[in-house]
């Protein structure tokens, strides 16, 4: 992978931190969406990763897509199309990473921006963030999608229709993202969430999210007897089998992943 432009990659301690940095707000272009996808695809084959933190390095999480590079696509040369199944890769790249992704948010989520918050595991704000969904405003339509399946039916479309801004006080409250915190503290809750995840089995933590990003669409009948399936094949690794030693004799365990 050629060196990032737009975006800082660390890695310690089983935690991988990755910044989006391409000021002043983060507006995603070709070029950052590119570079999202590559980094994700590597950190989900990466061993020395178990979990990652997607974070800002600018004043705002994300403004959404870079409108200025809209004004030159053409429907009928075919540019919409190959825009399109990257902007959709943008986000499945994280969604589908084979490690959980906590998404530590500072400032605006606008757009793409609230849709990329949205695409990860675990969701954090600081207090100064905000969320928006303005794409009517600007001539888009889409996004739907995600917020759909977080919100109900007459907030997704009075978020969509009005583009009114939500605080990060609102979506905690609605059980949406999992704290709020000072913005000083922000990375500091990224941290301890990531730690109690790095220390866990890379194996269970595996099939415990190929579990959620299965289930969600089936019956629950059909979603619990497909988890007894990933807790059988699970149940045969040597890292099961120390956690359950562990257990019965009180003790740490101790992980191989495998």
């Amino acid at each position: 992978m050629a060196e990032p432009e737009y975006h800082d990659v660390t890695i310690e301690d089983r935690i991988a931190v990755v910044t989006m940095n391409r000021p002043p707000v983060n507006a995603q272009n070709r070029r950052m969406r590119e570079e999202l996808i590559e980094i994700f695809d590597a950190l989900s084959d990466d061993e020395r990763v178990g979990v990652v933190i997607l974070r800002s390095g600018c004043k705002a999480f994300s403004a959404g897509a870079d409108i200025r590079e809209r004004t030159g696509i053409e429907a009928s040369r075919g540019d919409y199309v190959r825009h399109n199944r990257l902007a959709r890769e943008y986000f499945h790249a994280v969604a589908d990473c084979e490690k959980p992704v906590i998404a530590a948010v500072n400032g605006a989520a606008i757009g793409a921006g609230f849709a990329l918050m949205l695409s990860a595991d675990i969701m954090l704000a600081s207090d100064d963030a905000w969320f928006q969904m303005p794409e009517v405003n600007v001539g888009l339509a889409g996004g739907a999608a995600f917020i759909l399946e977080h919100f109900t039916k007459s907030r997704c479309s009075a978020m969509y229709y009005t583009g009114r801004r939500y605080p990060a006080s609102e979506l905690y409250r609605l059980g949406v993202i999992e704290a709020v915190v000072p913005v000083d503290k922000l990375m500091d809750e990224a941290m301890t969430y990531a730690r109690e995840i790095a220390a866990k089995s890379p194996v269970a933590i595996q099939f415990a999210k190929r579990a959620f990003g299965t289930v969600q669409e089936m019956p629950v009948r059909d979603a619990y007897r497909y988890e007894q399936s990933l807790t059988v094949g699970l149940s045969r690794t040597e890292d099961a089998k120390e956690a359950q030693r562990a257990f019965v004799e009180k003790r740490q365990p101790v992980f191989k992943g495998r």
